[in-house]
């Protein structure tokens, strides 16, 4: 048993206890919710993760926030927007009430310096790419404009904020939900550096404060009274408990001791089947995707021939009937079906579908007949079971169908993403959820300068044929101009293999949590859960033995 498997395991033995009687040092929350991996940050301009995502929203408000039913956006820090003829210029009205959770108010300047501090290159947020719809936004935080007065975001008055965009983006409104554009405090960031998140009291401009943060254990929230909208905050507190180990996560929520489990990554495939049976497991189409990244930069990864070669002999019915089993769909491109591209269905393109006689043709072709000098392959993943069963079919693929030597490399959650970030590795299992529901949230990933795109591929015609595509009004020639791009992607050049699209899974049963609404992004926020109150903390019913 690995070190963090033992912290787990002592932390599911902890909570058991705590809901069999024994006593705690600390009073259980309203409401407890294992969220995944250890937050690698809570900064709203530094998180990249699914997981830290979700807490920091609850603790940093934007000018919109998601509808808890439809995910769609709604009224946030602003209570009203104009919106000009042409879609590039955005009149956000803040509220009056708005302050921080220290009683100050929140005005139009906030939001001009907090949309500064992402942009600015010495941030280096990884999410700095959704900011590229301002007018001169990619200029500034590319470096090649210094002057921020000409971006295109600028406070009229304490209450009015002037937004202006390089060409119409039909899903901004959706963007000002997402945790890069919120308000974040200025004065503590000045004052305290990148120990900011430490000072007291904490200024939080959404529904909660940051209570305290046990490193590998929770994130306690408490509601924020100053918010807004806090009347209608359901939960007074809420623990947020860190766990990769499925099967503990399974045992905690069958406990009682955790009210809900929403990582997909946190259950157990071996008992997908019957946990369909069971009434609080939930199973929902999913705007995410499963993939594996190429480093380009590093020979023979360099060569298109040999990325598409290693797509082409890839047996992904056999991943998700064997492995994922929770009715995944199998991908050949990066698009998940139905996607909207504005009020239309967006038509990816077909992709490679498995070849493989054409795959030992092309690896040929390259150099590496029968896979004859092709050095070792490194496949990187994170710490989960099921990454590591998908790891062993790709290896057992590769090697049998190519004659590829290939190494697994497991890395905790923070070192896998510092992994991709810094281009340490060969071929890393990766995988995306979409910001918001258009093809756009996946394809601009790949563009040259989104620090996002951690393949190290740069393609300046892939780029052009974005641009164009986000600047087309006309839906038609917008689905040809994405398709194109998208064809670039995953039929051309591959510095992404695709495998498949996910679900979303979740623990929770409906008589006792309310709130959470199925929706394709996944979004459920933490304002309009509660636990009932007919609903105490105690051991479910129907329990699963692994």
């Amino acid at each position: 048993m690995g070190r963090r498997t033992r912290r787990l395991a002592g932390l599911a033995c902890a909570l058991v206890l705590c809901a069999t009687g024994c006593r705690p040092s600390f009073q259980r929350a309203d409401l407890v919710i294992l969220n995944g991996a250890e937050p690698e940050s809570l900064d709203p301009h530094l998180v990249t993760g699914q997981a830290d995502g979700r807490i920091v929203m609850a603790l940093f408000e934007g000018l919109t926030r998601f509808d808890p039913r439809t995910a769609q956006p709604m009224p946030g820090l602003a209570e009203r927007w104009d919106i000009s003829d042409d879609g590039c210029v955005y009149t956000f009205h803040l509220r009056t009430n708005a302050a921080w959770s220290t009683g100050e108010p929140i005005v139009a300047e906030d939001v001009v310096w907090s949309w500064r501090r992402i942009l600015s290159p010495e941030t280096a947020s990884d999410y700095v790419g959704v900011l590229f719809y301002l007018k001169n936004g990619e200029a500034f935080a590319t470096g090649k404009l210094k002057d921020f007065d000409q971006v295109g975001v600028r406070a009229l008055d304490a209450r009015t904020l002037r937004v202006e965009l390089e060409s119409p983006a039909a899903f901004f409104l959706d963007l000002c939900c997402f945790q890069p554009f919120a308000v974040v405090p200025r004065q503590r960031i000045e004052r305290h550096g990148d120990r900011w998140l430490h000072a007291r009291p904490f200024m939080a401009s959404g529904a909660y404060t940051l209570d305290s943060w046990r490193l590998n254990d929770r994130v306690r929230l408490r509601k924020n009274p100053r918010y807004w909208d806090a009347a209608n905050t359901q939960s007074a507190v809420i623990d947020l408990l860190s766990g990769v180990v499925p099967a503990t996560a399974l045992n905690l929520y069958l406990s009682g001791a955790v009210d809900i489990v929403w990582d997909k990554e946190l259950v157990p495939p071996d008992l997908i089947d019957k946990l369909k049976e069971r009434p609080d497991f939930h199973i929902a189409p999913s705007l995410g995707n499963y993939f594996i990244r190429v480093n380009v930069t590093r020979t023979p990864f360099d060569d298109p021939r040999v990325r598409r070669a290693l797509t082409l002999v890839i047996d992904r019915d056999r991943i998700v009937s064997r492995i994922t089993k929770g009715g995944e769909r199998v991908a050949y491109c990066v698009s998940p079906p139905g996607i909207a591209n504005g009020t239309n269905v967006y038509e990816p393109p077909r992709g490679l579908r498995p070849d493989p006689d054409l795959a030992r043709q092309l690896l040929a072709e390259a150099g590496y007949p029968h896979g004859r000098g092709f050095p070792t392959v490194t496949y990187t993943y994170n710490t989960q079971e099921s990454h590591r069963k998908i790891g062993v079919e790709l290896r057992e693929m590769w090697g049998r169908e190519l004659g590829l030597r290939v190494e697994l490399r497991q890395l905790e959650w923070k070192a896998w993403l510092r992994a991709q970030s810094m281009l340490d590795y060969d071929l890393v299992r990766s995988s995306w959820v979409g910001d918001y529901n258009d093809p756009n949230t996946f394809l601009d990933l790949f563009m040259s300068e989104n620090p996002n795109n951690r393949t190290g591929w740069r393609n300046p015609a892939y780029d052009r044929i974005l641009r164009q595509a986000n600047a087309e009004t006309d839906p038609a020639r917008r689905q040809e101009l994405l398709c194109a791009a998208e064809t670039i992607l995953v039929e051309q050049e591959l510095p992404v293999l695709p495998l498949f699209f996910y679900v979303n899974m979740e623990f929770f049963d409906p008589a006792r949590v309310t709130g959470i609404h199925e929706n394709i992004r996944s979004e459920h926020p933490l304002r309009v859960i509660r636990r009932t109150a007919s609903a105490p903390a105690g051991k479910r019913p129907h329990e699963v033995s692994p």
